[in-house]
């Protein structure tokens, strides 16, 4: 039950952030904006040099709310790294059968960037529970309703060109959750830049209004 555990709190907690630091430091720092903006699932890519250790340091200081997990891996051995260093999910922009052996092995969910329904179908038969649309941008959220027509049972999350303008078409489109990279940190000069923390509590606060949490 322990993936299925993580997959539940991706899914409440919706949003995901999507980390792409220039430095272990530069990382944490737009981390910890964005844990007090109000998103709660981080995805730390592993083109972050050190991502390992970004991850094993949130493991050891973020509370229970907070689900960590590893972007851009491209193999199996990555992935190893990622989830000994306390990974609960692994994040691919492609479908690799190695990756999906390898989470399957250790309960961890893992969503890989699948952009037809060959790609989905081969996911599936591997184990995969949740896909990534990706690149999000160039697939629309109308491809969640084509896909949902022969594969009902499948779960998507949009990543790539996820903006607070398009998200609502992503959310009522049936979005299991939702990846957001560059607008957290669109106007940012670097990581500590509390314009991160302004941006991601505007998306929050657009999310929550969308939800119906709040009128």
């Amino acid at each position: 039950m322990h993936k299925y555990t993580i997959l539940e709190q991706l899914h409440n907690n919706y949003l995901v952030a999507v980390v792409r630091g220039k430095s272990q430091e530069d990382a944490q720092n737009m981390i910890d904006q964005i844990i007090e903006g109000g998103i709660k699932n981080i995805e730390v890519t592993f083109t972050t040099p050190g991502a390992e250790h970004v991850i094993q340091h949130l493991q050891q200081h973020a509370d229970d709310t907070v689900v960590i997990g590893a972007g851009t891996v491209l193999d199996a051995h990555t992935a190893r790294i990622a989830i000994l260093n306390g990974a609960k999910y692994i994040v691919s922009p492609n479908f690799d059968g190695d990756i999906a052996q390898l989470c399957n092995l250790y309960s961890i969910p893992y969503l890989p960037g699948c952009g037809s329904v060959t790609e989905i179908t081969d996911a599936l038969k591997s184990g995969v529970d949740l896909v990534k649309v990706f690149p999000g941008d160039v697939l629309g959220s109308d491809f969640i309703n084509a896909v949902h027509g022969p594969i009902p049972n499948v779960e998507m999350m949009p990543s790539g060109g996820v903006s607070i303008d398009n998200m609502d078409e992503w959310y009522k489109k049936g979005a299991f959750a939702i990846g957001i990279g560059g607008g957290l940190t669109k106007g940012a000069k670097d990581g500590s830049d509390n314009i991160i923390y302004q941006n991601t509590k505007k998306f929050v606060e657009r999310f929550e209004r969308i939800r119906g949490d709040k009128s």
